[in-house]
């Protein structure tokens, strides 16, 4: 069995089950409320579990999970406050797609492999 996803934490652990995970969803808040880190860690999670996660990242926020993450004293604050024991700082794989095909992966496809 897969274990579930862990989004995050306040009072208590928030998990989605990976059986649910095929379900729409919506993250939304003003500027500074956490939602590239949200998305950040689904990525990671889906990840984890061998799931692949297309992200249309205009901005490149997203691209820092290529690289391990650095330790910060707000880092290991939080994760002690969360008593994330197994917690540890690592990359994930990876493809920067590129609709010019310049600087990363050429994005191409055709209307026939779209479907019927």
């Amino acid at each position: 069995m897969v274990q579930p996803l862990f989004i995050g934490q306040s009072e208590r652990p928030v998990f989605l089950l990976a059986e649910m995970a095929n379900r729409h969803g919506l993250i939304a808040g003003a500027t500074g409320t956490g939602k590239t880190v949200t998305l950040q860690g689904l990525a990671e999670g889906f990840s984890e579990m061998g799931v692949p996660v297309f992200a249309a990242d205009i901005k490149g926020d997203l691209s820092g999970i290529s690289q391990p993450g650095k330790t910060h004293p707000k880092i290991t604050a939080r994760v002690e406050l969360m008593g994330l024991d197994d917690f540890s700082f690592s990359g994930f794989p990876v493809t920067f797609w590129d609709v010019f095909g310049e600087k990363g992966h050429p994005l191409r496809t055709t209307i026939s492999d779209m479907g019927p």
